[in-house]
């Protein structure tokens, strides 16, 4: 439960701070006084976004921080998924700095704001004018719904499927958009394939071709160059060859007398036979050229399909083309095995939304069974609370898969005798909707572990002997949980174990917002002064002390 709240410089508050007790806790005050600006304030601990506007200074940061007493409520493993100490009390800040920038903290750890609503969520809940409104959604009355049936856990675990379910779906789905457009293009990829193919690419080849048809081009001049050259080292007089041998021949008959000469003769030797090498090289390659036409055909005609193939797919290698056609191979291999592959993704989004629909099932299975039990208990406290013709039925739908599930929840409300029930936001006035929601979050209150629940003016609209009863049924329920109530009912305020009053300071330059406690006798003034208006008569004061059930 809340046992402290402190507000530093929000709005009108330049300081403010409260200890609500553990059971009925009243805040009353004069309109514009500052009540709803408190509310804020802890919707900012609730994880509301920030607003630099909403600075008492705007040099200084604005601090909200409430402290939690958790005796009693397990939460811990929440604490534990969010790698969070879990410390008792338990104190959440929430910072706004003059730039803007806000922060969160839990025992001065900094979360993020999603950690900061996951964790507060399960600490308290603030019951506003808005969610009288948004009673009549449907959506918020199936979590009604689960709350009364305690099918959170369950209804996670279904979400988890469902989201399963959705992404193969999706990839499924996706799957035929891409088969449709690879069919579309099928023809077109094979043609292509199949070209490249047939051309039995080689990455190197390019280079080797293209030397050879120069070689080619030029045969003639090479051949002769070739039989030259080879001429020069064997067939002449002079010949490069029959020299060194003569070389040889000379330097072997001195180089007993040195071995500098024996060193002469092993170089000429050894470059004699090289050249003899070089020599027969040169003989095979000059016999190897032929002054071939068809072959330069053969070789020219082998570039030019490499090139019209480089250009048609807007590259320059053979390499690159190599790369396109692996590419048009996937392509088409796609398609080719399309069937098997659809057929295989279609497997699995039946598997996957089995495994939804049958804990969908089951989840609907819960919330039906206690449908009865709901307009039962509802009904029963619009009775207590001057509504003895009321009728609440709730219809139950089954549908497609959604997020929550195949459940369509509609409360149909009649507040009247012989009216057909109607959907809560054609039939319910003001007042009805705030009794009718009253009803709810009592009937709820036993149903989840929530410590604090917080009503803004819940009372809207009622009166007299309603109101009497509105507070005596707020009273019960803070016998289970500790309720905050912002009323302007003097029969709510009676019933409060603890009184504050929020009231406009402007002794100072700048208005401020300021609340304190009550003590009985102020109690007495207050409820006398919501009673009879600002100078109650003494009718007005007496009916506040038996309000307040004081004995004189």
């Amino acid at each position: 439960m809340l046992s402290n709240l402190l507000i530093k410089n929000y709005a009108l508050i330049e300081q403010l701070e409260i200890s609500p007790d553990a059971h009925l806790n009243i805040v009353t005050g004069e309109t514009g006084a500052g009540k709803s600006i408190m509310l804020g304030a802890i919707g900012l601990l609730l994880g509301n976004r920030a607003d630099v506007k909403t600075l008492y200074n705007e040099t200084e940061k604005c601090v909200i921080e409430g402290t939690f007493s958790m005796d009693g409520f397990y939460i811990k493993n929440i604490f534990d998924e969010e790698e969070l100490d879990f410390e008792n009390p338990c104190i959440i800040r929430r910072e706004i700095a003059p730039s803007g920038k806000s922060r969160a903290f839990i025992n001065d750890t900094p979360v993020t704001l999603e950690t900061l609503r996951k964790i507060t969520s399960q600490l308290m809940d603030i019951h506003s004018q808005h969610d009288t409104i948004q009673l009549g959604s449907n959506e918020y009355q199936l979590t009604i719904v689960d709350t009364y049936a305690q099918c959170h856990d369950r209804l996670v675990e279904y979400q988890e499927k469902y989201r399963t379910y959705r992404k193969l779906q999706d990839a499924y789905e996706q799957l035929q958009t891409d088969a449709d457009q690879n069919k579309k293009e099928f023809e077109f990829n094979s043609f292509q394939l199949d070209e490249l193919v047939k051309a039995k690419l080689e990455a190197s080849e390019q280079e080797q071709l293209e030397q050879e048809l120069n070689i080619l081009e030029h045969a003639e001049e090479v051949k002769l160059k070739l039989k030259t050259a080879h001429a020069f080292l064997t067939d002449t007089d002079n010949a490069v060859l029959s020299a060194l041998q003569s070389v040889v021949g000379n330097l072997n008959s001195i180089a007993g007398f040195s071995p500098e000469y024996q060193q002469f003769k092993d170089r000429i030797q050894s470059c004699l036979v090289e050249l003899k090498d070089v020599a027969r090289d040169i003989e095979t390659e000059e016999e190897g050229i032929e002054l071939d036409s068809e072959q330069i055909e053969t070789t020219q005609s082998r570039l030019d399909l490499l090139f019209k193939l480089q250009q048609k797919h807007g590259v320059k290698s053979n390499a690159e083309l190599l790369e396109i056609q692996a590419v048009l191979e996937e392509k088409v291999s796609k398609v080719l095995n399309l069937s098997e592959n659809l057929a295989a993704a279609k497997e699995r989004v039946d598997k996957a939304y089995e495994t939804a629909f049958n804990m969908a099932e089951g989840l609907s299975a819960a919330r039906q069974k206690i449908l009865p039990e709901i307009e039962k208990r509802v009904v029963g406290l619009l009775m207590e609370l001057g509504m003895p013709n009321s009728t609440l039925k709730i219809q139950h739908q089954t549908g497609k898969l959604t997020t929550d599930g195949i459940d369509q929840i509609h409360f149909l409300f009649s507040a009247n005798k012989g009216i057909t029930p109607r959907q809560l936001k054609d039939v319910a006035s003001g007042g009805e909707f705030s009794r009718l929601m009253l009803a709810i979050k009592y009937v709820l209150g036993d149903k989840r572990s929530l410590p604090t629940i917080i009503f803004d003016e819940i009372d809207t609209g009622i009166s007299g002997e309603v109101a009497i009863k509105v507070g005596k049924m707020m009273l019960e329920m803070a016998q289970n949980l500790q309720v905050i109530a912002i009323t302007h009912l003097h029969q709510i305020a009676g019933r409060g174990t603890s009184h504050f009053y929020v009231y406009k300071d402007n002794s100072s330059s700048k208005t401020m917002s300021r609340i304190r406690q009550l003590n009985t006798d102020e109690r007495i003034i207050e409820i006398a002064k919501m009673i009879g208006g600002e100078n109650p008569s003494e009718s007005a004061i007496h009916s506040a002390i038996e309000i307040l059930g004081i004995s004189v």
